[in-house]
């Protein structure tokens, strides 16, 4: 990582920052306390935010992402990668090992380059013991935890088709973001939403192929549209 400064947030990165509907769930001072503790770094593409299996540093703790992408994933030791989630623009991650002490879960990976907040650790143990403050971490937990609810029941109980639909939809609300807003585009190669679903990009060009036959979607290079957002909640219901 660069040498952090921490100059005023610009414009821009305060708009990214309160287009997250959980910082925007926080009263006014707490999102104050937390843009003000933090430093900003810039991260070339391909550079790493932090590896599976990282401890806690003194210069990488919460992060606030102010632009760019981010690819937060597993790689397997058979080189098998495994994409968890596509962080955009206003999202804050990495709290888990600086709640529980333990080693970073996965890669967080730059998929462009970045602007990025950081929290240290102590100034995060600084903000948590505002009560205001934990409750809304603890409201982020919570949100993680029901989506990865939803992904262990896509993966156990619903066909193929139910999934990539379900799949398509959390992508259209900004993928952790989840947004009340749904797009009708994703932007995202098809590899990428192959490895979140664990299937190979064959298996999932077949079942995209038979959606897009269906007038569900329509693929184009590196996106897909979302012609019928109530077609796609239908197959998730049926599962």
């Amino acid at each position: 990582m660069s040498a952090p400064a921490k100059p005023r947030l610009s414009a821009p990165h305060r708009a990214a920052m309160e287009s997250n509907p959980w910082f925007m769930s926080m009263p006014r001072a707490q999102r104050e306390n937390l843009l003000g503790a933090a430093e900003l770094i810039h991260l070339r593409r391909g550079a790493m935010v932090f590896r599976q299996g990282d401890p806690v540093i003194a210069d990488g703790g919460f992060f606030g992402l102010a632009a760019g992408t981010i690819k937060i994933s597993s790689l397997r030791q058979d080189g098998r990668e495994a994409i968890l989630a596509v962080l955009e623009p206003g999202n804050w991650f990495g709290e888990i090992t600086l709640i529980d002490g333990s080693p970073r879960t996965h890669d967080a990976t730059a998929l462009e380059a970045l602007d990025l907040l950081v929290i240290s650790p102590q100034s995060f143990g600084q903000l948590m013991r505002d009560v205001v403050f934990a409750n809304a971490i603890a409201a982020m937990l919570a949100a993680r935890v029901r989506m990865l609810y939803g992904l262990a029941e896509d993966a156990t109980l619903r066909s193929l088709r139910a999934r990539v639909a379900h799949r398509l939809l959390v992508l259209a609300r900004g993928d952790a973001t989840q947004s009340q807003h749904t797009r009708q585009r994703v932007a995202l190669p098809q590899e990428a939403l192959a490895m979140m679903l664990g299937v190979t990009r064959q298996t999932l060009s077949k079942e995209l192929n038979a959606l897009a036959g269906e007038g569900v979607v329509a693929l184009g290079y590196g996106r897909i549209e979302l012609v019928s957002l109530d077609a796609l909640q239908q197959l998730v219901r049926a599962g």
